[in-house]
């Protein structure tokens, strides 16, 4: 199905093409491009322009460039523009213009991309659906996001994150919100602002994106809920405390999280594929979102179920280390993918909570760095030794040298490896862990937490437990 055609493309962004051509597809990336994509040359680390002849031999139907590249012809299928990225946007913004869908944006300072992925599975059966594939969230990912939505889309999901002051209001901005999700406020990307209030104001920001009769959904139960409030001309809020929707109960088993709220005379009960309060945050702000975009609220509390974790965001699997034992093997929480300090709370909760199917067993932590928490850095990885859930947790391993201020802060009891690097630890996989232990591994992206998940899985065959559970 036709995505833009030549004359669609060049009508948002004022470019040129010296031939004919549709496209079906838009990438930025000649490794997950599909035969029939616009391929668009954007500049990051490297050039896209020094792809754009690869892109073409590839399949793209055609490439978004400012300047005919080195090794293409005059007479190749390309647009050209003044600015790739703000062409890319003009596209953004043709795409929201031309569809009647109602979108959903979401920001937050964790629990974006599962949020973004519970109204995905909620909302099915519901229409065309339309979100990001990945954590599209940045001046990038939410112009192609909105640049690859389908005319006939009847809802879309935007994920809207930041690093500094003044990124999510003109992206909420350029999405032309019906809804708009503030998950929750807490410290993180703290080198780039002065306070915690200071990050409430910038996740608040997302308002300023809003249609004239579009609402807000807010968490009720953060310090930092009045500044939300403030930036909202219409809002509803979620949480344990919210008057609108109401967290009654949260009860965690070993692979769910069975949920009961209330909206007005309403009693909701819904279900998670997953363990953790925090995820029942998620899917109340998410079903908030679903009924003030007009969607069904019954159905979409019934396709919740359907959600699971992402990979590296809470995704649960068995190893099984004895294929004689069926039954015996590791349960590792892989939620390597990014850490703050309310994300790695969150997660404590979860594995203090988890019960141990074997005596021998512990609950072990293995955490890498939290990044860009600037001064306080030190100190917020420190007090993790505090988390109320430290007292079910066995060992914690650490990796990198702000999780060393954590490690000297553990009693020696508890107190495992700390090691520079996570290539260190993947070394001594099976000898941190073993049959019968439940292991949370966690960190910001960067400290590639990812390669101790990888090692542990490949102590065993990997079952995933949320799938089979379902």
């Amino acid at each position: 199905m036709t995505l833009w055609t030549k004359d669609e493309a060049i009508a948002a962004t004022g470019g040129t093409s010296p031939v004919d051509w549709n496209v079906t597809g838009v990438s930025i990336d000649t490794r997950t491009l599909e035969p029939g994509d616009l391929f668009v040359a954007l500049k990051d680390l490297r050039d896209g322009h020094d792809f754009v002849a690869q892109a073409l031999e590839n399949g793209a139907a055609a490439a978004l460039v400012n300047r005919v590249p080195e090794g293409v012809a005059e007479d190749a299928p390309l647009l050209i523009v003044e600015d790739v990225l703000v062409a890319l946007e003009d596209l953004g913004r043709a795409a929201r213009a031309r569809t009647g869908a109602k979108v959903i944006g979401v920001t937050g300072s964790a629990g974006k991309t599962s949020t973004k992925e519970m109204l995905r599975a909620a909302l099915k059966g519901q229409g065309n659906i339309h979100a990001a594939e990945k954590s599209y969230n940045n001046h990038w990912g939410v112009p192609l996001t909105l640049a690859r939505m389908p005319a006939e889309t009847d809802f879309a999901i935007i994920e809207i994150g930041m690093n500094h002051p003044g990124e999510i209001a003109p992206l909420a901005r350029l999405a032309d919100l019906d809804v708009a999700i503030v998950t929750t406020v807490a410290p993180a990307h703290l080198e780039a602002f002065a306070s915690v209030e200071e990050i409430a104001e910038e996740k608040a920001s997302i308002c300023q994106g809003l249609k004239p009769d579009g609402v807000a959904i807010l968490n009720a139960d953060v310090a930092t809920t009045a500044i939300l409030q403030n930036a909202a001309p219409r809002f509803e809020t979620f949480g344990k405390t919210s008057p609108n929707w109401t967290l009654l109960e949260a009860t965690p088993t070993a692979d769910t999280t069975v949920c009961k709220a209330s909206h007005g005379d309403d009693i909701l009960l819904f279900k998670l594929a997953a363990p953790g309060r925090h995820f029942a945050m998620n899917g109340l702000a998410a079903l908030a979102a679903i009924h003030a975009a007009g969607g069904d609220l019954g159905q979409a509390t019934v396709a919740l179920g359907s959600w699971q974790p992402p990979e590296g965001r809470g995704r649960r699997r068995f190893i099984q280390t004895d294929p004689a034992v069926p039954t015996r093997g590791i349960d590792l929480f892989d939620d390597a993918y990014n850490a703050n300090p309310a994300s790695v709370a969150a997660s404590l909760d979860v594995l203090g909570a988890a019960e141990l199917a074997d005596p021998a067993g512990q609950r072990i932590a293995i955490l890498g760095d939290m990044k860009e928490l600037g001064p306080t850095g030190p100190d917020l990885h420190a007090t993790l030794a505090e988390h109320p859930a430290m007292g079910e947790i066995g060992t914690v391993h650490t990796v990198g040298p702000l999780m060393k201020h954590l490690h000297d802060a553990l009693p020696a009891d508890k107190r495992g490896r700390w090691v520079e690097t996570s290539a260190e630890l993947v070394e001594d996989a099976r000898h941190i862990v073993g049959p019968g232990d439940i292991v949370m591994v966690k960190g910001s992206l960067s400290m590639k937490m990812a390669l101790i998940v990888d090692a542990i899985t490949n102590l065993g065959q990997a079952l995933d437990k949320n799938k089979s559970e379902k």
